[in-house]
């Protein structure tokens, strides 16, 4: 079959898409855009806050791996593009932008989809409200390092949720507009670094020696690898915008391999650039003083300002981040509304500016009451933000390894389709899941090493995943018995099935 007529028969289940989601309003239920390639790689790779995860996350993992942390940015790379080759060959087939959810619900079953779903919903829902409670807590340090007075945290907080909350209410290529600059401001600084780094040289002179398997199990080798695949968050939302950008078959595989890469070239280079920066005395930095190790080598390396712009620049980098995870949990709310699994009135697209905005309504108002209770009790925001964003990134792991097993089922029960072939369909997404699966466990078994807090601590916050998941499936199960046509719909398997019937009978004809 060709690439048009594969198109068409996308663009046409797109279609049908949106007038099965039309909730009985008058409005145009379904969500368009042009964006492109690049405009969709940077608006997932938002999520990931570039800046902040070198000012403040890359120290870290070499605080647990020294030099060898490189190698662990690159061996992350390697796997998060096999997972991708798995996740874009199933989006292909699966034309519905419903990303885990549909993806999962279509290999994995109805029941086990719409539990991954409301686990997305919490684990998503948990990394917006701890990065809201990061932004006030950044922008107060920013603040008392120029010699301000200290404020509380929650007033930088509500400030951010007002201006992410607008703008998750209009069309997304607005919001696309500012991530976009955001990223490129990011990027540009973070790569400043890093040339002026490796043009003088370091500390020290340049060595491969970080780039050895050798140096990577010198140290923590578990722990980097949980780190290093929680900083890549962000890339596998692509699918989640299908409606939204020009030609799905064509943008969501470049945009997702583009940000993988992306993000893989900066953080390896990144890290081997701070490695290099302190030289033999790295690691040591590392273990006294990672929260200022990346301003302290840019302000050497390139000039003390960049020092001070870095702090701000972290600002941008969290304050894009929200608008991202906003962007795509609002998405995740209105495909279950579609579905009927959440209220039909969260499915409602605005007729001027085609975004989910009663979605996106919603997901604020859950936002502010998440938040709200710790604004309230004057808690410490510093160790809210650790277990809020780090069990949020343990729920998305969960959920990669889960789409990595359903694409390994989907194709085993439909068979390899024309211009695949077994490496992308089982290959690829078995040895993904693998990582990811070891991972989640070792995360789990150590959650005070992401989460915070003595070990066993904190483990009673994986409950809040287990039992979304659990609340997910037991739904499903209603619906099949006592809702059968509205378990029939979950997950768009029908829209799945009528393409690849549409699929077949222009292969017939060809």
């Amino acid at each position: 079959m060709t690439d048009t007529t594969q198109t068409d028969g996308v663009r046409a289940i797109s279609s049908s898409f949106g007038a099965a989601a039309a909730p009985n309003t008058g409005e145009k239920p379904r969500l368009v855009g042009r964006m492109g390639p690049g405009a969709l790689m940077l608006t997932v790779l938002a999520f990931s806050a570039p800046i902040a995860v070198v000012e403040g996350f890359i120290p870290f993992t070499i605080l647990f791996d020294g030099p060898g942390a490189t190698f662990g940015f690159l061996l992350t790379t390697i796997v998060l593009i096999l997972f991708s080759i798995g996740y874009v060959t199933m989006a292909k087939h699966v034309p519905k932008p419903g990303d885990f959810y549909a993806f999962i619900s279509s290999g994995l079953g109805k029941v086990t989809g719409l539990g991954a779903a409301f686990l997305a919903v919490i684990a998503y829902l948990a990394l917006l409200g701890g990065t809201y409670i990061f932004l006030g807590v950044s922008t107060n340090s920013l603040i008392t390092s120029v010699g301000g007075s200290q404020t509380p945290w929650w007033i930088w907080t509500i400030i951010g949720w007002i201006g992410v909350s607008t703008l998750g209410y209009f069309h997304i290529e607005l919001s696309a507009k500012i991530l976009s600059i955001a990223m490129l401001v990011e990027i540009a600084i973070v790569m400043i670094f890093n040339v002026a780094v490796l043009f003088s040289g370091g500390a020290e002179g340049l060595s491969a020696q970080p780039f050895t398997p050798s140096a990577f199990a010198s140290g923590d080798m578990a722990v980097t690898m949980v780190y290093a695949i929680l900083v890549f968050l962000g890339f596998e939302a692509t699918a989640l915008f299908r409606d939204e950008v020009r030609d799905p078959n064509r943008t969501i595989p470049r945009a997702t391999y583009g940000a993988v890469l992306i993000v893989g070239v900066l953080y390896t280079l990144s890290c081997y650039a701070l490695v290099s920066a302190f030289g033999s005395q790295a690691w040591d930095v590392a273990k006294n003083n990672p929260t200022s190790m990346f301003a302290v080598a840019i302000g050497k390396f390139v000039a003390p300002v960049f020092e001070q712009i870095t702090y701000c620049s972290v600002i941008l980098s969290i304050t894009a981040a929200l608008i991202s995870i906003h962007n795509v949990l609002s998405r995740y709310v209105l495909n279950l509304a579609v579905d009927k699994a959440l209220p039909a009135y969260l499915s409602k697209v605005h007729e001027r500016h085609s975004s989910p905005h009663t979605a996106s309504t919603a997901v604020a108002i859950i936002a502010a009451l998440f938040v709200g209770p710790f604004i309230i009790m004057n808690a410490d925001g510093s160790i809210l933000y650790g277990i809020a964003t780090g069990i949020g990134g343990v729920g998305v792991i969960i959920l990669m390894a889960m789409v990595s097993f359903a694409v390994i089922a989907w194709f085993a029960r439909s068979g390899i389709p024309a211009g695949e072939n077994a490496f992308k369909v089982f290959v690829a997404p078995g040895i993904a899941a693998i990582v990811m699966t070891v991972s989640v466990v070792f995360a789990v078994a150590h959650l005070e090493l992401i989460v915070g807090g003595e070990p066993g601590q904190n483990l009673w916050v994986v409950y809040f995943l287990i039992g979304s998941f659990v609340v997910g499936s037991l739904l499903a199960l209603y619906f099949r018995s006592a809702k059968p046509e509205v378990y029939n719909s979950l997950g768009r398997a029908d829209r799945v099935f009528e393409f690849l019937a549409h699929k077949r009978e222009r292969e017939h004809q060809h």
